[in-house]
This record gives C-alpha cells, sequence and structure tokens, in this order.
C-alpha cells in the first residue's frame, strides 16, 4: 500500500463534500507529475485529503477505489475514483508540517503547486501521529 496527498480548494470541493457524496472521481488534474502520481496510485492505497486557501492543513483521509482511468480525450490526463475514509481528529496544517524535521522532505513541502504528491511511510506515520 502506498501513500498520497490530494490538494484540494475546500471552497470547490472540500472534505464535507466528499463525505456527502460518500465518494468521488479525482479529475481534472492536469499537471504532468501530478498525473504521473495518479497512474501510480492502486486500490487500497491510502491519501490526505489537504485543504488549500486559507486552511492549509490535511484535514481526512480517503482510500483510492479505483485505479487511473483516462480523463479527457487526448490520453495524457488519468482520474481515479476515491472514497473517504475519516477526517483526521485534528488537522494537521501546513505551519506545523514545516516546523517538523521528520516531514521536511514531503514533496507538498518542497513543490508546494503540486496537486496530488506521494507521502512515505514514516512520514505518514508522523502526520497521524500529529493529527491525534
Amino acid at each position: 500500500m502506498a501513500f498520497w496527498l490530494l490538494k484540494s480548494e475546500p471552497a470547490s470541493y472540500g472534505w464535507t463534500d466528499l463525505v456527502r457524496d460518500g465518494g468521488t472521481e479525482w479529475d481534472g488534474v492536469r499537471n504532468p507529475a501530478a498525473a504521473k502520481h495518479l497512474r501510480e496510485m492502486a486500490v487500497g492505497d491510502e491519501a490526505l485529503i489537504y485543504h488549500s486557501g486559507p486552511q492549509k492543513a490535511a484535514v481526512g483521509v480517503v482510500r483510492i477505489v479505483r485505479g487511473a482511468q483516462p480523463d479527457g480525450d487526448d490520453g495524457r490526463w488519468v482520474s481515479v475514483r476515491i472514497e473517504p475514509g475519516a477526517p483526521l481528529p485534528r488537522p494537521v496544517t501546513l505551519a506545523t508540517m514545516k516546523a517538523t524535521p521528520a516531514l521536511a522532505d514531503m514533496v507538498v513541502l518542497r513543490q508546494s503547486r503540486l496537486s496530488v504528491s506521494p507521502v512515505g511511510d514514516a512520514q505518514w506515520a508522523v502526520i497521524m501521529k500529529l493529527a491525534r
């Protein structure tokens, strides 16, 4: 199982929308690096939903329930299907992530504009600990 981070503007589609809908197609990603990460996702992987914008925090965990399929006609882009797992007991803010030495190499901290990024096993464990 692999771990990921999916960034979303909560005003467009956030955690509460995902819970209300019971799942969604994670589509519309038009960055080559982010699309590569979507292609690497497998059923059973988990991802953090990270609210960008004013909140700037990881707020919940989702499951990947269907791997990549084409998104659009040109074959360059893909989408995956996600379903909500559980909200984090306490959101983990960007400021907390930046202040945590064990997370210094997180992709989201080095490439802040990337909307889909991998999260290492040890990083995931630290985020889960910070969320308690």
